[in-house]
């Protein structure tokens, strides 16, 4: 059965049309547009899930942190009534609050309890899978070398989860240093949205320092993260130039720069919108590659395809590595409250399903 896609409203958040200059190069212009990119399953489930929520229960809802790390997303999410929250403390008691897809720590959800928070968990499933493994070690008495950036919302939460347990370890560098009780007891983990490669580079020192480090049951890093990661290095192979759109605070879309950089690009730049594009980086560019972050709408890698044609790189050839078709449910919490309603046919799998070309999300 074909599942039914939510109908988004059009954007609020008004981007400016982008007019560049055709300048001459030696060679046809063309652009390589990577497949996968942009939103994930996990990105996806969040962003309904607030869409959903500001439906059912009516502004405000709060979220805390950026329900994920996109400034267009954000946008359109408080111009229909979303309100971002640093801590669970600036929330009105007995208000609804949503997690966000990075996950959060049971000190946050302890406290969201006492404050009577109506919450909703939209923490990625595979974000999820992490934590459940961070407690699961650290009940084990395991110490865990969590791999990734001090700081970030999901490594927080996981290191919430894994306790006392828990070491970061934030680069490849810091496995030569980083300080253990017991070498032979000695488990990994790590941050989804990493470079794949730096993260392996990171363990292989671990381990010849800990021979007998153990591995987390299943790859933590993400396979949205990984897909883009492959696309890129297919693409950057062949470019003179890689356009990469998504935020700065969204880690796995400056991995995509780092890795097309590693990978054979002449260059590399990230943008929001595709008015950030600098026409000196076209000097000289025949073949400019273009990919996106897991938590980027189509409609905004569309603006740069379209900034781009008219500075003369009208042909567009998809490189497509992988096809992805998972989906996740929502929170509980909202299927529970949707469950009793009609929902006027939207929703695709228990409404889960969004119309990645719209604007919002």
């Amino acid at each position: 059965m074909t599942e039914p896609v939510i109908a988004l409203p059009t954007p609020l958040v008004r981007r400016p049309a982008v007019v560049l200059e055709d300048h001459p190069v030696d060679g046809a212009k063309r652009v390589l547009l990577a497949a996968p990119r942009g939103y994930c399953a996990g990105v996806d489930r969040a962003v309904v899930a607030v869409d959903k929520a500001l439906e059912q229960y009516g502004a405000p809802v709060y979220v805390r942190k950026q329900i994920v790390h996109n400034k267009h997303v954000v946008a359109e999410l408080e111009d229909r009534g979303a309100i971002f929250v640093d801590e669970v403390d600036e929330v009105p008691e007995g208000s609804h609050l949503v997690f966000s897809a990075h996950g959060v720590s049971p000190m946050v959800k302890d406290a969201a309890a006492e404050r009577n928070l109506l919450t909703i968990d939209a923490t990625c499933p595979l974000v999820t899978k992490v934590h459940r493994e961070a407690t699961r070690f650290s009940k084990q008495g395991r110490q865990i070398l969590l791999i990734g950036h001090a700081g970030h919302e999901e490594v927080e939460g996981t290191a919430g989860h894994g306790g006392d347990k828990v070491t970061i370890v934030n680069n490849p560098d810091e496995a030569d240093t980083v300080v253990v009780d017991d070498p032979d007891n000695v488990v990994w983990l790590s941050q989804t949205t990493l470079s794949v490669d730096e993260t392996m580079e990171t363990v292989n020192r671990l381990r010849s320092r800990f021979p007998n480090l153990q591995n987390p049951p299943s790859d933590d890093i993400c396979y949205a993260t990984q897909n883009r990661q492959v696309a890129i290095k297919k693409v950057a192979a062949e470019s003179d130039l890689v356009i990469v759109v998504g935020s700065s605070n969204s880690s796995n879309s400056v991995r995509l720069v780092e890795v097309a950089l590693e990978y054979g690009a002449k260059a590399a730049y990230r943008i929001d919108y595709a008015d950030e594009i600098d026409q000196a980086w076209l000097d000289g560019v025949k073949i400019v590659g273009v990919t996106s972050g897991a938590s980027v709408p189509e409609v905004l890698v569309q603006d740069v395809i379209a900034a781009l044609s008219t500075a003369g790189y009208r042909d567009v050839d998809e490189v497509e590595t992988a096809v992805e078709d998972l989906m996740f449910s929502l929170p509980k919490e909202l299927r529970r409250d949707l469950g009793s309603c009609d929902t006027g046919g939207r929703g695709g799998r228990n409404g889960g399903v969004r119309d990645k070309d719209s604007g919002l999300g």
